[in-house]
């Protein structure tokens, strides 16, 4: 059994040392981001022209770009000095860009935005109870804070994986940890070529109830919830429909939409 280390004390981490690697990554026609989350996001957003929008945790801005090109006010704030830089080098002028850690956006005065978002970055927060809590603070009464995170049931970091039924002919999904909070130290690259350095990071895994008791603690109404499903096929191999059908049946990604009371 693997060893959980506890969630118990704040540390802040960078994102500085993957820059660049992370904005590789994101630069493809078939990431996740683009063929799953975006479209999805700005489905449930609804962006209306003159919104004000805060992408936190933003990184490199692909998110707060896409918000801009939809008309709204976006403004992208991140603790990575590297990945601000690339933000702005990347975007139009427009968007401004701050360096900021999402545990005091105190950049912001009270009430400032209509709507802010946190795409694939809480589970690399700790002190995540803090950030919410400023979330609600530069929301207006009845803005909406949108969090999407990797499925904390099915991706479970070091602890869920793939598996395969032969009696039953079925892909499913096994799952070793749920309820206990923890973190782990998670290879990026794990397929790097020989010579590249290793990219890592912490995550954070925390069980569903977690984030309804913060964001409700923070003063938010939880007001919807969905789970995203990949958009990849297998292919041609024998476990071919096992392994699509296992795609739309567990979902890799889940948002949650809270509204400030």
């Amino acid at each position: 059994m693997k060893k959980i280390i506890p969630i118990h004390k704040s540390e802040k981490k960078s994102w500085d040392h993957v820059s660049h690697w992370y904005d590789a990554l994101l630069s493809g026609d078939d990431t996740y981001q683009l063929r799953v989350i975006l479209p999805n996001i700005l489905r449930v957003m609804n962006i209306k022209k003159g919104e004000r929008i805060l992408d936190c945790a933003c990184g490199q801005g692909f998110f707060t770009r896409a918000f801009f090109k939809e008309g709204a006010i976006a403004i992208g704030v991140d603790s990575g000095q590297e990945l601000i830089a690339i933000a702005k080098k990347e975007s139009p002028k427009e968007i401004k860009f701050l360096i900021s850690n999402a545990e005091k956006l105190s950049c912001f005065v009270n009430t400032t935005f209509d709507k802010v978002v946190i795409i694939l970055a809480a589970q690399n927060i700790q002190n995540l109870r803090s950030v919410f809590m400023e979330c609600a603070r530069v929301l207006v009464p009845g803005g909406k804070l949108y969090v999407v995170i990797n499925h904390p049931a099915f991706r479970v970091p070091q602890s869920s994986d793939w598996g395969y039924d032969e009696k039953k002919k079925v892909q499913y999904r096994r799952t070793e940890h749920y309820l206990t909070e923890f973190k782990v130290s998670i290879e990026m690259n794990p397929g790097r070529k020989i010579g590249v350095s290793s990219v890592v990071t912490s995550s954070f895994h925390r069980p569903l109830q977690y984030f309804f008791k913060a964001l409700t603690n923070s003063g938010f109404l939880i007001s919807n919830l969905e789970e995203w499903v990949s958009h990849k096929e297998s292919q041609h191999g024998p476990h071919k429909i096992a392994e699509d059908c296992a795609r739309k049946e567990i979902p890799l990604f889940m948002m949650m939409e809270g509204v400030k009371m």
